[in-house]
């Protein structure tokens, strides 16, 4: 009579391990589609970046030619003065 409790147990226990398999196994699709659709942002997170730095640069670049540009204003206006 034990073995018969036992194996209830056991076979009842693989039931509801086969059941909460399932359910795992039955959503995987849904989570690659989340994890491909995130992996696209952050592809393109990293195109942007890279765009954010080239313009980063170049408007260093920008305000060292102002720079320049406006120190010789200076001293076109320092000649016409002095």
């Amino acid at each position: 009579m034990l073995w018969w409790i036992v194996l209830a147990v056991v076979l009842a226990t693989l039931v509801l391990l086969a059941v909460a398999v399932r359910g795992v196994l039955t959503r995987l699709p849904g989570l690659r589609r989340a994890a491909v659709k995130l992996q696209r942002r952050q592809d393109d997170a990293l195109e942007l970046a890279g765009a954010a730095q080239t313009l980063q640069e170049r408007s260093e670049a920008l305000q060292q030619q102002l720079t320049v540009v406006q120190r010789r204003i200076e001293l076109v206006k320092a000649k016409r003065q002095g």
